[in-house]
């Protein structure tokens, strides 16, 4: 392509006003097609259609266009969590189901977003907005664990809330990694990622005590203590912007 061409595309992506738009959508398209680490930042120019230097006038440089879809990413993520939460209602146990869904939901709707958000490796503590928007998505997932700790039965201790909401959530991105690489079908699992979370996450909640073949009679109410068995935990992804405890 010779220079004059690329000059005249550069043009026309000035032209339509949204240059910063433009850049973005180019880059997610990549990383759907070739992961986050796939790409330059000339790639995601030359997808725009616009010169090698026009994305400089938008993005310091190729991490800080990362971020900026890993914030969009965390922004729409938390607004569907939140949706499902739905502030616990009818009842927590109902809405927490709802949120693992919501999780997975996302994974497999957003691929791009998703990569973007957990595996492109851009530290999200040097972002402030983005660094935010991550803690806003957590939070919801953070609230849940809270109203199931107060559920813990009379005389078993009550987990951290905090500890809770980190297990679940490395349950959860466990899982969305597992089916979204594809390993579980050449394991062929006998199993959708909703059910495998749904067990993970029961077996974890029966280790900590938890009643989990019923229900809880009514909001608030205390459920009578069973027998615990061996918790099932979950490390962390090293480098995950949700690791570190407040």
């Amino acid at each position: 392509m010779s220079w004059r061409k690329e000059q005249r595309r550069a043009e026309r992506g000035y032209h339509h006003g949204n240059l910063k738009e433009a850049l973005l959508q180019a880059a997610l398209g990549l990383i759907a097609e070739k992961g986050a680490a796939g790409f330059t930042f000339a790639d995601a120019a030359r997808m725009a259609g616009v010169s090698a230097a026009a994305p400089y006038r938008h993005f310091r440089d190729r991490d800080e266009l990362l971020s900026s879809i890993a914030q969009r990413g965390f922004e729409q993520f938390e607004a569907r969590l939140s949706a499902a939460w739905d502030d616990g209602r009818p009842d927590t146990v109902t809405a927490f189901e709802r949120v693992g869904k919501a999780y997975l939901a996302f994974a497999r709707a957003e691929p791009a977003f998703y990569n973007a958000m957990f595996e492109s490796g851009v530290p999200v503590d040097a972002n402030p907005a983005l660094q935010a928007a991550s803690e806003r998505a957590f939070n919801i997932i953070r609230a849940a664990a809270e109203r199931l700790a107060a559920l813990t039965p009379p005389g078993t201790p009550r987990p951290p809330a905090m500890m809770m909401a980190l297990h679940i959530w490395s349950m959860s991105h466990g899982v969305a990694s597992l089916f979204s690489r594809g390993d579980a079908a050449r394991r062929k699992l006998p199993m959708s990622p909703d059910e495998l979370l749904e067990a993970e996450v029961l077996i974890y909640l029966r280790g900590l005590g938890f009643p989990i073949d019923r229900r809880p009679p009514a909001r608030g109410a205390e459920p009578p203590p069973v027998p615990p068995e061996a918790p099932s935990g979950s490390g962390l992804p090293p480098g995950s912007p949700w690791g570190k405890p407040k």
